[in-house]
């Protein structure tokens, strides 16, 4: 047991080290601003409750000189939507893709059609879920060209309203900073530390186009990082920066949506089951295990309290990043509870894959699975 404890402490010290580093080193977009041609690329699919808001953030964009809505064979009102904002504005333009081709994500398969039409230098692609802060787009552009960058994703500022959404979409920035060293990926172009979120990603055209665009990865469930991890392979410079006071998102409403939405990442966010597991190991192992264990310390042993200064390393971490991206507080101490739902998710994500069942988002079934996911 003391050996466990002593792997479990190291890892969850190193663990907190990571997000110390994260919380004071990721950088954010500056404030400068530099005159760019912007075209917004907005794929839909069944978007009209989030459509509008998207659209009048980035009506204020002085930069974008059209914002091409592609209207993913919705069956609600969001080819109406769009329409409506075109008739108001001459910027805003419905695209129809065809129908979905074999081998093709519909999310892909809306963002190629997109960039396919698009008329600027510079294509910044929104989810319809984002909203963009005033000057965002030409900010952006600035500091793409500060970096050298041809590729630059903001990781948006969470929205989180429901009880639901406070408790476990932090999560989503503690996976992430648990395990990505933010200030080595603006230093080194490997193509392992290529990271992106699609919400909110700008890439240089002429390069978008040279390299194939989506069709890079057509069949991607996880296809924005998939994306950025194909332009360092290319020798383009691609990061991704906070993107607090640029973007934010609302990404989920309910617990059922929050499930849905994680099962269709999580798994696929995985190259192979070894990857995955490995990933499930550290969280059950390091992340949740010592809260269940740390009562040993009771009785005085060794292995109780490193247990309990693991479970304490792990509170911290949630901590500082509550404090650096405006998280709920309490959210901390119900990180068990998160950890838990964390866990079951990544389970049926796989068990949904393996099985060939696949997972579903928007009407769609995908059953794309990871390098030597077969059962």
């Amino acid at each position: 047991m003391l050996v466990l404890a002593t792997i479990v402490f190291a890892l969850s010290l190193g663990a907190l080290a990571v997000v110390a580093i994260n919380a004071i080193g990721w950088r954010r977009v500056g404030n400068l601003t530099a005159p760019a041609k912007v075209s917004v690329l907005i794929p839909a699919r069944n978007e009209a409750e989030n459509l509008p808001a998207c659209l009048d953030s980035v009506l204020t964009q002085p930069d974008v000189i059209e914002i091409l809505v592609a209207d993913d064979h919705s069956t609600d009102r969001t080819p109406d939507i769009i329409e409506s904002y075109a008739a108001k504005d001459r910027r805003v333009k419905l695209v129809k893709p065809p129908a979905l081709p074999g081998g093709w994500c519909g999310k892909t398969h809306a963002c190629q059609s997109l960039g396919a039409v698009a008329s600027g230098d510079w294509l910044l692609f929104l989810d319809a879920d984002a909203r963009l802060a005033p000057g965002a787009a030409a900010r952006m552009a600035a500091e793409c060209g500060r970096r050298g960058l041809s590729f630059l994703s903001c990781w948006p500022q969470l929205e989180m309203r429901g009880f639901a959404e406070r408790l476990l979409m932090p999560l989503l920035n503690f996976v992430l900073l648990t395990l990505f060293p933010a200030p080595l990926a603006a230093r080194r172009q490997d193509r392992a530390l290529g990271i992106a979120h699609g919400a909110c990603i700008m890439v240089l055209a002429d390069v978008y186009r040279r390299l194939g665009g989506h069709e890079l990865v057509k069949s991607e469930l996880f296809e924005d990082t998939r994306l950025a991890q194909h332009w360092r392979a290319a020798g383009e410079r691609s990061l991704c920066l906070d993107g607090t006071g640029t973007v934010r998102v609302r990404m989920y409403r309910s617990l059922g949506e929050i499930w849905a939405g994680f099962r269709k990442n999580l798994y696929p966010a995985f190259r192979s089951q070894a990857g995955f597991w490995a990933f499930m190991l550290m969280h059950a192992g390091v992340f949740l295990l010592p809260f269940g264990l740390a009562l040993l310390v009771l009785d005085g042993s060794m292995a109780g309290a490193l247990f309990m200064a693991a479970a304490l390393s792990v509170l911290l971490a949630r901590l500082l990043l509550a404090l650096r991206f405006g998280h709920p507080l309490w959210s901390v101490l119900l990180h068990p509870a998160a950890e838990l739902f964390l866990l079951a998710i990544g389970l049926a994500s796989w068990w949904r894959v393996v099985t060939g069942r696949g997972v579903e988002w928007k009407g769609r079934r995908y059953r794309e699975a990871p390098e030597g996911a077969s059962v």
